[in-house]
């Protein structure tokens, strides 16, 4: 690797690290809150929170790996065991995050859509089972690579890290037995082709599907309720109450279509960015990779956060928690300032 290369690579990872860094660690410590917020109270001990729970762990696990995924895009020297591995297990944290949140969004679509049928649900009869549905397929198709389906001994591979100083050295291939470790050598096209169309493109729109279904019967039973309201009092005016009821709804489509807005498009834009150099098979800025990389896969790991913070059960004992320190705080401080006073007096 010559000096121009080393010093692409090392502005790159500088780059993927002052973005990723803070994101990640924000990631961390807000799933942190609100599964100690879980966990301290038992009465949300119940099946649908366990879900939420085993989502918010693929969330935290995603925002752990979350500064390596780009570093999937860039050229690095590592040996053929540490290059599956670095793509491995970023790849499996993605799509397990990703069903998981399938799964919770169809967990609550089935109580809102058919609440009849919600307690004799599948996931409810057996939880291991809806475990199992969720984190082995991600296992198992990110595991494909490891098992033999790369593109390891491709023809065109040659200089990607190839050593300057030893003309000797095969192609790709250094002295100190490092290879060139590649996401094109680990994942070939069919195997990206297969996960963004096969399995990251209809979870996508299976969850706005879910939440468009969802707003549509919302505003189907406002009406209902607006219309009863009116049969109630007699009168053919909306009231006020039926005007807050519309506004309401107004402000949470508008709260729901600004959350897809901001936590999906970008990671739209960066599935079909990534197709479209790869059909094109042209080599493209490391910073528009590593920039798009960053905030599709940041703000999608944001929508659990969403989820939780808005319930204030999850973030009650948090809450509780700040009140006493500050409350401490506030009395420390009070008692400072009465030594003082009685000092200077």
């Amino acid at each position: 690797m010559d000096g121009n290369d080393s010093h692409a690579l090392l502005s790159g990872e500088q780059l993927i690290y002052a973005i990723t860094v803070p994101l990640s660690t924000s990631i961390i410590l807000a799933n942190l809150v609100i599964i100690l917020g879980i966990a301290w109270n038992r009465q949300l001990h119940n099946t649908p929170n366990y879900l939420f729970l085993s989502l918010l762990v693929a969330d935290l696990c995603t925002g752990v790996a979350l500064p390596f995924i780009p570093l999937m895009g860039l050229n690095r020297e590592l040996s053929s065991g540490s290059c599956l591995v670095a793509h491995f297990f970023p790849n499996f944290l993605f799509l397990a995050f990703l069903f998981n949140l399938v799964m919770v969004h169809y967990e609550r679509y089935i109580c809102i859509v058919d609440p009849l049928r919600y307690s004799n649900l599948w996931m409810h009869r057996s939880f291991p089972l809806a475990m199992l549905a969720v984190w082995a397929p991600p296992l198992l198709y990110a595991s494909l690579p490891a098992f033999g389906w790369n593109n390891w001994t491709g023809p065109d591979w040659s200089g990607c890290c190839a050593s300057s100083q030893n003309a000797t050295a095969p192609p790709g291939c250094l002295p100190n037995r490092t290879t060139c470790c590649s996401y094109r050598r680990v994942f070939p096209n069919a195997f990206i082709y297969l996960e963004v169309y096969g399995l990251v493109l209809p979870a996508i729109l299976a969850i706005a599907g879910m939440t468009g279904r969802v707003l549509w019967i919302t505003r189907g039973q406002l009406k209902d309720i607006c219309r009863l309201h009116r049969s109630l009092e007699r009168g053919g005016q909306a009231s006020d109450r039926e005007h807050r009821l519309n506004l309401r709804y107004v402000r949470c489509v508008v709260a729901v279509s600004m959350t897809f807005l901001a936590c999906w498009v970008p990671q739209l834009i960066y599935m079909h960015v990534c197709i479209a150099f790869l059909i094109s098979d042209t080599r493209w800025s490391s910073t528009t990779h590593i920039v798009l990389s960053c905030t599709g896969i940041g703000s999608m790991a944001v929508v659990p956060l969403v989820l939780g913070l808005a319930n204030r059960q999850y973030t009650e004992p948090a809450c509780t928690l700040l009140q006493k320190l500050r409350g401490r705080w506030c009395r420390g401080r009070r008692r400072g300032q009465s030594e003082e006073i009685v000092g200077n007096v």
